[in-house]
This record gives structure tokens, sequence and C-alpha cells, in this order.
């Protein structure tokens, strides 16, 4: 909406111009979300507390965890209101790739909302069945492959990228695309909300990861720095910088509230919808390798679960005192502070790793 007006102001006062370059957007989109946040943001806590709207906390986890009982959860609407807003006001709306982000994002969002209220409003500790969630989440990320696929002007759009390596691409096939894009957007979002077991734990490395896709969406969208990093060049690409923008202010203001001890929890209906963002805008940028790079955190939660499960179905004993794998660090003796920054300081080293892949080729 101001990009619009912007846009028409500038046809008298060419100063406005300004407002067409990504780079400014992008500033703009992380204060805004910031502001939004932090003014809806206590308001809405008050909200989710007079309502009961309570974290239930498991009895055999760590026992630090128990005086968490009854705070507010569902934060995640906060998170995906000043996204969604943010969105309107500085994104290009006639970009395709912002709305297939931003319904991904939203349509993974309403899962984790239904599986929210079912647990803390009605009091059923199940919440949406796993079969419906994973039917559900399975149904959006095979239309979205479908239709990425369905779009892809180019062999560049298709290919998946090996990091670090010039002349590598791997061509992909329709099915193998698809299946691809279904696993990188089903995976990231279950994954982050696995993570979603301590204070600020998810939250911040899902900034600092959406903090580094702006940057390869921009470079990727942007044909004369993907023609001298020698990755693909993807036309209108480089306005997702915006919603990765939008996606980090929300997210560090989020952060406030979230940091412990936690005021909010963000649960389904956030974590879910933020995996699935980074997720789809990661298949738009063909780089589903760095992804696992950068959000290595993420995929040693979902791993230690996979593991867990497996190894006790086979052989009747666990590896970790508990899965995810935080609470197995808890359980040693780690602080929850701990825990959570040294998770950060991991993540932070794994983004700069993933960062260099731009011109390590």
């Amino acid at each position: 909406m101001l990009l619009l007006i912007a846009q028409w102001i500038a046809q008298d006062i060419r100063a406005f111009n300004v407002f067409n370059y990504i780079t400014l957007r992008t500033v703009l989109a992380v204060l805004t979300a910031l502001v939004i946040s932090f003014v809806i943001g206590p308001a809405m806590i008050r909200k989710l507390t007079a309502y009961k709207i309570g974290q239930s906390i498991r009895e055999d986890g760590p026992q630090s965890h128990l005086v968490k009982a009854g705070t507010p959860t569902m934060g995640g609407a906060l998170i995906l209101t000043s996204i969604v807003i943010t969105i309107l006001l500085w994104a290009d709306l006639t970009n395709r790739y912002i709305w297939i982000v931003l319904l991904t994002t939203l349509g993974f969002g309403v899962i984790g909302w239904v599986d929210d209220y079912r647990k803390v409003v009605h009091r059923n500790s199940k919440g949406l069945s796993a079969a419906a969630k994973f039917f559900w989440q399975s149904v959006i990320a095979c239309c979205v492959a479908s239709y990425l696929y369905w779009i892809a002007d180019t062999p560049e759009q298709t290919n998946m990228i090996v990091p670090f390596f010039k002349e590598i691409a791997i061509p992909l096939g329709m099915v193998s695309f698809i299946v691809l894009t279904y696993l990188v957007i089903v995976g990231t979002s279950n994954a982050v909300n696995l993570t979603d077991g301590l204070d600020g734990l998810a939250i911040m490395p899902t900034v600092m990861v959406s903090g580094a896709l702006a940057i390869f969406a921009y470079v990727t969208g942007h044909i004369v720095f993907a023609k001298y990093l020698g990755i693909p060049y993807i036309q209108n690409v480089g306005e997702l910088a915006v919603f990765c923008g939008a996606l980090a202010g929300a997210g560090l203001a989020f952060l406030w509230f979230n940091t412990y001890p936690a005021e909010v929890f963000m649960g389904d209906v956030g974590a879910l919808s933020l995996g699935a963002a980074l997720g789809v805008i990661t298949v738009v940028v063909r780089q589903e390798i760095v992804l696992m790079i950068m959000g290595g955190v993420f995929v040693a939660e979902a791993l230690s679960v996979m593991l867990q499960v497996a190894f006790f179905k086979l052989r009747g004993k666990r590896i970790f005192r508990m899965a995810p794998i935080h609470h197995h660090f808890e359980l040693k003796g780690w602080k929850e502070n701990q825990v959570v920054v040294r998770f950060w300081i991991i993540t932070l080293i794994l983004v700069l790793i993933g960062l260099s892949t731009l011109k390590l080729r």
C-alpha cells in the first residue's frame, strides 16, 4: 500500500523513487514489523492470558519447566499479524513469489492454530491428530511445489545447486523437484516446531536464517550480482528480501516477549508457519542444501527425535536422555539459558558458513 502511494507520488516528486529499491524496503520492513509487534504485543499477551490460553508442560521433562505451566501460548499469531501488515505496506503485491510465500505461511499457520486451539481451549491434549496435521501440510506443500515447477521459466529454476562448486547443479525433473520441495517445506516446518521447546530457542535461529535468506534472495534476483557470484539469476525473486525482512523484524520483536522467562510462547501457529516460510523461500532461491547448513540446529533437533524413536523401537533403548536434543542437554545439567545461547552461537556460525558459499565457489 505504502509502496503504491510512493510510486504514485514519484510521478511528480522523483525523490520518492527511492522506495522502489528493495534494500530500502527490506530495512523498512524490519522496522515496521518491529514497531507493529511492540505496539500490539502487550495487548495480545493480555488477551491470551485473560482467555486462559496457557501452555501445558510435560511432566516427564525437566522439572524446571513446570513453573511455565499456564504461560500464554499461540503468540505466533503476533508474528503472523506483523508480517502480513508489513508485507501489505512495503512489498510489491504484483510479485507472485510474495504471494506464494505469504499464502504458504498463512496456510501452515492455520494448521498450527487449529492444533493449538484444540489443545489449550478445548483441553484436548492431542490437539489436531498427527495424521490430519501431516495430511494438510502435505496438501499445501504439494500444491506449492507443483505451482513452482509450473511457473519455472528456465532450467536453472528447477536445478539443485551444490554449494562450494560453481559448475555443479543437479537437474531435477518434475517428480524429483516436487518431492524435494515437499520435503524441504514440510521438513523445515516440523523441524522448527520441534526446536520450539525453550524460551527463545527457535525464534532467534529463525531470525538469523531469515536474514541470510534475504541476502540470497536479493543477489539471486539481481542480474549483475547473480552473474558475478556464479549463481542462477531468477527474475523478481529479489522481492522476497522484503518478506525476509518482515519475518526477521517480527521475530526479533517476539523475542522481546519470548526471552527467558518467557511472557508468551509462539505455539504451533508460529513454529509451523515460520518453518514453512523458510522452506519455501529456500526452494525459490534454489538453496536447499545451504538451508541444511544454516539451519543445522533445526536439523539436529529433528534428527534427534527420529533417531530416538527408531532406536527405541528397534532396541528398546534410548540414545538421548530425552528428545528433542535440547532437553537432553538440560537433563545433563545445562541451564536453560546455556542451551539457548549456545544453540544461537552455533546457528550464527552455520549461517556465516552458509553465506560463505556465495563467494567460495
